[in-house]
């Protein structure tokens, strides 16, 4: 019988950046239903490091990390100096998992960052590409050697088109994987950028298969979950058959707020108490996982 997985909030549903003064949201996040919380990775000096893990603990939950990249800090950058401090941007990711208690970290771990980080997207050439590719598996091959040293998983996570031109696709996330060849190197999933790049939602989470290590489970216009048009059940039974035993990220970020103008990609704070829709959402998501794991 297939054991269904744990669910999770990321902090920044509540709060950005997430600070000792929002401690107290832990036990809110576990009343709503979580088993763990998602925390950005933290900057040095941001977060009280034991004090967050014995918050989180009293609270119930547990810790996975969203790795947090930029041109500074990319794999993916012939700059010498930005590759050598997108590989140690990762192992310091690994050393604050450790600290926290915590197993994953997961995001764009490659680089390469678009829109967000201020970098038009440019054809290149395939000497190019391959030069390319062959930065990001050496980077990644000595960050999953740090992580396997600590008991860490990276998990790489494609993002859509206008997030990153290196990695979109399910199969381009598990390419690299296989190319990495490391057991701490895995992939993760999430469902709104899935909605855009991948033909078919279930049939792309089965092609991932083992190598599948972290996953969200986010709504087309990134609402609650029930509030857009992903079609959960076909997807949680997806899960169930390949045997996925990782944790199950929610990520609301969008609001109420529909004004002109407002744009949808800034992160706001909430404008009220969200825990009743958190709590319905992990309860549907649950309904999913329950009945796929059904005989």
């Amino acid at each position: 019988m297939w054991t269904i997985p744990p669910v999770g909030v990321i902090s920044m549903s509540y709060a950005r950046p997430f600070t000792a003064a929002h401690f107290p949201l832990f036990t809110r996040m576990q009343r709503a239903g979580m088993d763990f919380v998602e925390l950005l990775v933290p900057e040095p000096g941001e977060l009280d490091l034991p004090a967050a893990r014995q918050a989180a603990q009293q609270a119930g939950l547990g810790i996975a990390l969203a790795a947090r990249v930029n041109l500074q800090r990319d794999l993916s950058s012939p700059d010498p100096k930005s590759h050598a401090a997108g590989i140690a941007y990762l192992k310091q990711c690994v050393n604050v998992a450790a600290a926290l208690g915590a197993t994953l970290v997961g995001g764009p771990l490659y680089g390469a960052p678009l829109v967000f980080a201020g970098r038009a997207p440019a054809p290149v050439d395939d000497a190019t590409r391959h030069a390319w590719v062959n930065r990001v598996v050496a980077g990644l091959q000595e960050a999953g050697a740090h992580a396997a040293r600590a008991g860490v998983t990276l998990a790489i996570e494609p993002l859509n088109r206008f997030e990153t031109d290196f990695c979109n696709t399910a199969r381009q996330a598990v390419d690299l994987v296989r190319l990495v060849g490391s057991e701490a190197v895995g992939v993760m999933l999430d469902t709104f950028h899935m909605n855009m790049e991948d033909d078919d939602l279930p049939q792309a989470i089965r092609a991932t298969g083992e190598h599948l290590v972290h996953f969200q489970a986010n709504e087309n216009h990134r609402g609650f979950l029930g509030t857009g048009h992903i079609d959960w059940p076909p997807i949680c039974r997806a899960l169930a058959d390949i045997g996925y035993a990782g944790p199950i990220t929610l990520e609301p970020f969008r609001r109420t707020d529909d004004r002109l103008g407002v744009p949808l990609a800034q992160w706001r704070p909430p404008a009220h108490d969200e825990d009743t829709d958190l709590a319905h959402s992990a309860a549907l998501l649950r309904a999913c996982l329950h009945t796929a794991a059904r005989p």
